[in-house]
């Protein structure tokens, strides 16, 4: 699908700008005819008032080489003009007068001889015809020619290049939004399947009589956990659905945000007791932010959670909260297992795992993405540092 969508975009651009470069090239070569046309047709016109009537045979200075032939009453042939043509030889200048007449026009173009004529009237039936040569102006539009078919050549070149490198840059997002989506559907799979076969095994010993009260009261035990850790993971999907739709109910308001992020603080207090680990906070009074209670509380539940699970043991976990310029700046640091720069982009993304750990203690991989998700809602940002054995989790939002 996406090679199709590029070679789609690539022939749809190369179309459309070959044919605005026809247009151009066209539009160029017809206005500089038309221009040297005028010209040419303005020159016979002036010659043609200064030569007609002549009082006697002869040349004379024009602004542009021309010269005049016309019939006396007796047929004499009767030739004026500049020196820059050779007007002695009457059979030549007679067969040009002859291929003029045989027009019946009153301008016309003599190919062969690269000569244009203007006839005008004399008077008593009598016409005189004005001549100038134009071989200048054809080979003018003959380069000009091959200089728009030489641009229309190389044009489709760097047309079909820029639009194979349009095409990459425009698929980009849609390739990275399908590859996403493929992913994501592959690893939800793969993490309900695991707690799926372990529901389906122990539902079948439940079934069988070979064991006992005490291994069945096991069997169920398994089961009932497995489903808890289903409907978690479920809820985490609904969840971060919730948030890549746009759909999460996110109502802005005011909202004390010093206040928020100790009152999310509390409940993590015994957990870290339990786990071991000490839990400090400094978090700067009257900080009030735009947003959503609830989701704002979601983002700092899923830092301290992570804080908790993937801290070393006996680890001290800090959270600050301060103003930060223009916004507040919220920090959740850690020591824990280092991780790189490019570990830091893509702990972001959906069921991205540092390493196997997460999968055993019931992380999905998804609470940073949902995090993200409303951090960008409430027009904020969120990264992850790691220097010297401390990884640091940053929110930032504005006041």
């Amino acid at each position: 699908m996406i090679k199709k969508l590029r070679r789609k975009i690539i022939t749809i651009s190369t179309v459309l700008l070959m044919a605005v470069l026809i247009v151009v090239l066209v539009y160029t070569y017809h206005s500089t005819r038309y221009g040297l046309d005028e010209a040419t047709m303005e020159a016979l016109q002036t010659a043609a008032a200064e030569l007609v009537p002549p009082n006697r045979p002869g040349r004379t200075e024009l602004s542009k080489p021309c010269f005049s032939l016309r019939l006396s009453s007796n047929g004499e042939l009767i030739a004026m003009g500049s020196d820059y043509y050779d007007l002695d030889d009457p059979d030549y200048l007679m067969g040009l007068l002859t291929q003029a007449q045989s027009r019946g026009t009153e301008s016309g173009y003599l190919k062969q001889e690269s000569l244009r004529f203007l006839r005008r009237e004399e008077g008593r039936g009598m016409a005189v015809y004005v001549f100038t040569d134009v071989s200048s102006e054809m080979q003018t539009l003959s380069r000009l020619n091959l200089t728009c078919g030489l641009l229309a050549v190389v044009g489709l070149a760097v047309f079909f290049l820029l639009s194979v490198l349009l095409a990459r840059w425009t698929v980009r997002p849609v390739e990275q939004a399908w590859e996403q989506q493929r992913q994501f559907v592959a690893d939800a799979s793969h993490e309900l399947k695991t707690p799926l076969t372990v529901i389906l095994t122990n539902a079948e010993l439940l079934t069988s009589e070979e064991y006992d009260a005490t291994s069945k009261n096991q069997f169920a035990t398994s089961i009932l956990t497995m489903s808890r850790q289903m409907r978690g993971l479920v809820e985490e999907l609904l969840d971060q659905a919730r948030v890549d739709n746009g759909r999460a109910q996110v109502e802005h308001r005011p909202l004390d945000y010093s206040k928020l992020v100790s009152d999310a603080v509390l409940p993590f207090e015994p957990v870290y007791f339990e786990a071991g680990k000490l839990l400090e906070c400094q978090v700067e009074p009257g900080i009030t932010v735009s947003g959503s209670v609830d989701h704002l509380r979601r983002v700092v539940e899923i830092l301290l959670d992570n804080g908790c699970k993937y801290s070393a043991a006996g680890a001290v976990v800090q959270l600050r909260l301060q103003r930060h310029g223009r916004g507040c700046l919220l920090c959740v640091s850690s020591p824990g297992q280092p991780m790189t720069a490019q570990q830091c982009r893509d702990i972001f993304k959906r069921f991205y795992r540092v390493d196997t750990a997460r999968a055993m203690n019931r992380s999905y991989g998804l609470g940073l993405s949902i995090a993200q998700g409303i951090v960008e809602q409430h027009r904020g940002k969120i990264w992850a540092e790691s220097q010297n054995g401390i990884n640091q989790f940053y929110v930032n939002l504005p006041l």
